[in-house]
């Protein structure tokens, strides 16, 4: 019997695992295609630490995105649970998109991730960044070198930073979507409960104006959120835990401007998600070797995947 094209579509959807190389662009892609700021993005390395999810409804079709922790060698406990998670939400979804960088040498984790992949089911290859590039012959290049791993079911070559090819995905998505109703509302765009979301941009405001050493040795955690009544006052207090007592004299900064400064940043962004006036406070405690102490890492939101 011949298909009535007239008919509606039915209810899809279609689970995606962003993985690559720290700093290739996976959250600027997932905010990209979400449309709204679901992860924080620096220029810092490895500032995904958890996994995220974006979601986007166009019609039938809801495509849930895993916005993953950068695969690298592990140094500390941390960095074992985020490469970790990044291997463990392969097994999670429907196709996983592998972000590559236009031109260099692939790292050893990454040809461990091409591997993983091999076993784990469909995948397309993104060539990121492609606004950095003007020899055309240099992509061809690097096309053909990921073509030559032979799993990857199409490569699409994409700049999340202004949005060149990002659209081009969805009809590859569509093609591994399955049939059922949506797990999420057809508005939501995460989900991340507020708290999170919260922490996470207080966080990118100390990777960006923070020193080198310093960033990944803090974690943020949202110690009390409370909306006022008949008001649309939240007040939010907020702890960053580092590792040094040295490091919590930096980010206090002197006369406390370092701290302010991340603060008020924190909070502009904050009251553009929330939709709502922030009264955002900030304290800054101690916690020695957190990145390697299990315990600390399950009380601080780090759970094994």
């Amino acid at each position: 019997m011949q298909k009535n094209h007239n008919e509606p579509e039915m209810p899809s959807s279609v689970f995606v695992a962003l993985v690559g190389r720290p700093n290739v662009g996976k959250s600027s892609l997932t905010n990209h295609l979400v449309g709204e700021k679901v992860a924080i993005v620096t220029q810092k390395a490895q500032t995904t630490r958890n996994r995220i999810t974006g979601i986007i409804t166009k019609g039938p079709v809801q495509y849930v995105l895993l916005d993953t922790p950068g695969i690298h060698k592990p140094r500390n406990r941390l960095d074992s649970r985020m490469t970790q998670t990044a291997a463990a939400s392969l097994k999670d979804v429907d196709v996983t998109l592998m972000l590559f960088e236009p031109t260099g040498e692939f790292t050893e984790s990454e040809l461990g991730m091409v591997e993983a992949l091999r076993k784990a089911g469909p995948a397309i290859a993104v060539i990121n960044k492609v606004d950095l590039l003007n020899d055309f012959a240099a992509l061809e290049a690097r096309k053909k070198q990921v073509e030559e791993f032979g799993i990857f079911d199409a490569i699409v070559t994409v700049s999340a930073k202004d949005g060149t090819g990002c659209e081009e995905l969805f009809p590859l998505l569509k093609r591994y979507a399955n049939p059922g109703p949506h797990y999420f509302d057809d508005d939501a765009f995460t989900d991340m409960p507020e708290k999170e979301l919260v922490a996470e941009l207080v966080r990118e405001k100390a990777l960006l104006f923070m020193r080198e050493e310093i960033p990944h040795g803090i974690a943020v955690t949202v110690e009390s959120f409370k909306e006022r009544p008949d008001s649309d006052l939240i007040d939010i207090s907020v702890e960053i835990c580092c590792e040094r007592k040295s490091h919590k004299g930096m980010i206090i900064g002197k006369g406390g401007q370092m701290l302010k400064k991340i603060a008020s940043a924190a909070r502009m962004d904050c009251e553009k998600l929330l939709g709502a006036r922030v009264n955002l406070q900030c304290w800054v405690k101690v916690r020695e070797d957190w990145r390697d102490n299990d315990r600390l890492l399950d009380n601080l939101g780090f759970a094994k995947p």
